[in-house]
């Protein structure tokens, strides 16, 4: 549903001189004119003219009663676009437009060997590894650890 806000001014009450328009009538009916026209060049739509009693103070203690002619205008309410769904749409729609047409493809790292250019320096190669010795099996472990006192049950050597 419209929602719409409206404007409300006073109707003019004397008629502006003009070229070649010579009666009160003429006057007061170009200068609403006028009006309307200023108005919808901003938006606005006339909607109707008011007559309302104001009352108004009349000497020093006195009060009297006035109508005001007040001409109405309303325009729609413009709709508020900063929902984040709107803002998230948007977002998307301007991606797909300037997104190329193909989607990227994921390189792989080569795993051939590469040949040394000019400015790179030679490689080494690696150095061989060297076996290791193994430990004879009479020697006795030295990280293993030494008890303090003889286990009574354990037999003496002779």
């Amino acid at each position: 549903m419209a929602q719409y806000e409206y404007k409300v001014i006073p109707a003019p009450t004397k008629g502006q001189k003009a070229q070649g328009i010579k009666t009160p009538e003429a006057r007061i009916a170009n200068t609403v004119e006028g009006v309307l026209n200023a108005q919808a060049a901003d938006g606005w739509d006339y909607l109707r003219t008011d007559i309302l009693p104001s009352d108004e103070r009349s000497g020093l203690t006195g009060s009297q009663t006035v109508y005001r002619t007040l001409m109405v205008f309303r325009r729609t309410k413009a709709e508020p676009q900063d929902t984040a769904g709107d803002i998230i749409s948007d977002a998307q729609t301007v991606a797909e437009a300037v997104a190329p047409e193909k989607t990227p493809q994921r390189r792989e790292p080569s795993l051939a060997p590469v040949a040394p250019t000019r400015g790179d320096p030679a490689p080494t190669p690696p150095a061989p590894e060297t076996p290791q010795p193994d430990p004879a099996p009479d020697a006795p472990d030295l990280d293993a650890p030494k008890p303090d006192k003889p286990d009574p049950k354990t037999p003496k050597p002779d």
